[in-house]
């Protein structure tokens, strides 16, 4: 029998006469889009946050990663069901089906939030340079800059993904050797990360973990990355796998962002807390680690925060390329015009606040904040499209999709206004 064209066996594939099997080995295949997505909350910004955290109040607010962790999982998987489904990302799928005044208006402030997420990750990036080679932090920033330039406009976005994979796997292994030098109080842990505590003057930390865990420029991405792992969408059976394989991505790599997150608090309220030891840097951090915990401590701590910071701002670059390339109608691509302008002005503007900031770790911090802010605009913006039969279908969020997404909205806009009256006060 005559051997198929490989044209042929194309048009099959995705005519459906060939539906891919699906399977464990499938599975870990499908493994990728949701690391991604992590990258962004164990960026450096969220070093800061998590340093504060248990170095100002101990094991108390770990709630606040578990809860940001669980509102992260339904918010993601949703965003990456809109792109499942509609073939379109958040950016696309307002510019598409909003006025043009309200989705610009929206989208320029989407913009903002991954120009700040970027100023945090190059940040950090230099930070860790500083650490490691003394580089002083604006020349740190520009060469952290230079080679996620050169890692987005070079390579795939397989080779992006791969990449990607192995800095997690890095930061993740590296935290798993600093928690074997420390001794952690696991009932008081266990009660931080269930029991709600806000300890006088911690309103501020609270809203920085949530906007490092829960990012608007995280949703942006998600819904255009997961297109990536996408087969014949014509047919529905292979759209329903679709989604219970995104689901357990987003399920598994959101745990391993939040155990990230977690053992980043449960050092520092370990080595610091403990011992009534305020930390106002992440360079003091580690410096103070060298006394406490040895040489190869600080070191490792270092090398994380630098792999952090580069393959986080490698997910802010992708994710203002995305949003700003969805102001024109248009998904990512790196060939593209559009995309190449968003990932410009998101890395390069990032880079020139950083010339500007006297107070990098307070720096980190208040991106954070800022991210926290614009968050409801987004979370609004997803379940208003998520939401539409004429965008969705059937697909479209059920009543259940709704509670929770709505639920998720109104908490962290209460956090906002609190957030806000702290300030004022």
């Amino acid at each position: 029998m005559r051997k198929l064209s490989i044209k042929k066996k194309i048009k099959q594939y995705f005519d459906g006469e060939h539906k891919p099997e699906f399977s464990a080995r499938d599975f870990v295949k499908y493994i990728g889009p949701g690391l991604l997505v992590t990258v962004g909350f164990i960026d450096p910004g969220n070093w800061a946050s998590n340093v504060s955290a248990g170095a100002d109040f101990g094991y108390k607010l770990l709630w606040m990663v578990t809860l940001s962790t669980i509102m992260l999982i339904i918010l993601q998987h949703n965003a990456a069901h809109l792109g499942i489904v509609s073939g379109l990302c958040l950016s696309e799928a307002a510019t598409l089906n909003m006025s043009k005044r309200v989705s610009k208006l929206i989208l320029f402030s989407a913009v903002l939030a991954a120009i700040s997420t970027a100023m945090a990750e190059i940040l950090g990036g230099a930070i860790a340079l500083n650490m490691l080679f003394n580089i002083p932090l604006k020349l740190g920033s520009i060469l952290i800059l230079i080679v996620v330039m050169w890692m987005l406009f070079v390579n795939s976005y397989k080779k992006l993904e791969k990449w990607i994979i192995g800095f997690v796997s890095i930061v993740g292994l590296s935290f798993i050797f600093e928690l074997t030098l420390v001794h952690i109080n696991w009932g008081e842990a266990a009660r931080g990360w269930f029991i709600p505590a806000a300890p006088n003057g911690s309103i501020l930390i609270i809203m920085s973990v949530l906007g490092a865990v829960v990012m608007p420029h995280n949703l942006y991405l998600h819904s255009e990355i997961i297109q990536s792992r996408q087969w014949n969408l014509q047919d529905e059976k292979i759209i329903a796998k679709q989604l219970k394989y995104e689901f357990a991505d987003t399920l598994f790599s959101m745990i391993v962002g939040w155990a990230i997150n977690s053992a980043m608090i449960l050092i520092a309220a370990a080595t610091f807390f403990t011992k009534g030891i305020k930390v106002t840097a992440l360079d003091q951090a580690q410096s103070m680690l060298k006394p406490l915990l040895g040489n190869s401590a600080a070191v490792i701590f270092a090398l994380a925060l630098l792999f952090s910071g580069m393959s986080s701002c490698v997910t802010a670059g992708m994710a203002g390329g995305s949003i700003f390339a969805g102001l024109f109608g248009e998904p990512y691509d790196i060939r593209d015009r559009h995309t190449k302008v968003g990932i410009g002005i998101t890395l390069i503007v990032a880079t020139v606040v950083i010339f500007f900031i006297s107070d990098p770790f307070k720096g980190l911090v208040y991106s954070q904040m800022i991210l926290s802010i614009q968050l409801p605009i987004t979370i609004f913006l997803q379940i208003y499209l998520t939401s539409s039969k004429k965008i969705m279908g059937k697909y479209a969020n059920s009543l259940l999709d709704k509670i929770a997404l709505w639920s998720i909205g109104i908490i962290v806009t209460i956090l906002n206004i609190m957030l806000l009256i702290s300030i004022f006060r």
